[in-house]
């Protein structure tokens, strides 16, 4: 008997697709996550406890300036960017509720309003680079709180090639939000 090839059903999955398969599955210990940057599947620490304060400032402060239908929220969720081939685990975020409907272990970027990294040494370079490319076309504001330097950035206006405007505070001065928002951030207890 000669032994013919079964056929698969439709093609194999992408590199990208294989790799956030793998990192949804992956049972990251406490206090970490898992993103996909750079192509590389990489696995850091969420922020330290001495960023809790800020951080809940400044979730509180957006989800009571939040367009309707979004939550601001500090959980570990991941964003995928197909286009990009890139999927990250924001350290705070302002996303339509309705992105997290779904059964899967992932959100589409596209859902996202706003997002904010608080940056240590280990990540500082993805979240002032490879996040900021990739956030830059089309997450509408995305908020760097630059932990060793102390001052907060608010990257808008994205488009194809990245975002068109940007100001940058140091802490304790007032961040100006543009619509959706359309506030501007306390920074003083920061």
């Amino acid at each position: 008997m000669i032994e013919r090839a079964s056929p698969t059903e439709g093609p194999a999955p992408s590199v990208f697709e294989t790799l956030l398969r793998t990192v949804e599955e992956m049972d990251t210990p406490d206090g970490f996550k898992a993103e996909l940057i750079r192509g590389k599947i990489i696995v850091s620490p969420w922020p330290r406890p001495r960023h809790l304060r800020r951080m809940r400032a400044l979730r509180e402060q957006l989800q009571a300036h939040a367009p309707d239908g979004h939550v601001a929220e500090t959980a570990p969720f991941l964003f995928r960017f197909s286009a990009a081939e890139r999927a990250y685990g924001p350290d705070l975020f302002v996303a339509d509720e309705t992105a997290f409907d779904g059964e899967g272990r992932h959100a589409d970027g596209a859902a996202l309003s706003l997002v904010g990294e608080f940056t240590s040494v280990s990540t500082r370079d993805a979240d002032w680079n490879e996040k900021l490319d990739v956030y830059g076309g089309l997450v509408p504001v995305y908020l760097v709180v630059d932990m060793q330097d102390s001052e907060i950035t608010c990257f808008r206006d994205p488009s194809p090639h990245g975002y068109r405007s940007r100001t940058t505070v140091s802490f304790g001065e007032a961040l100006p939000l543009p619509e959706p928002f359309g506030f501007a951030i306390d920074t003083t207890g920061f």
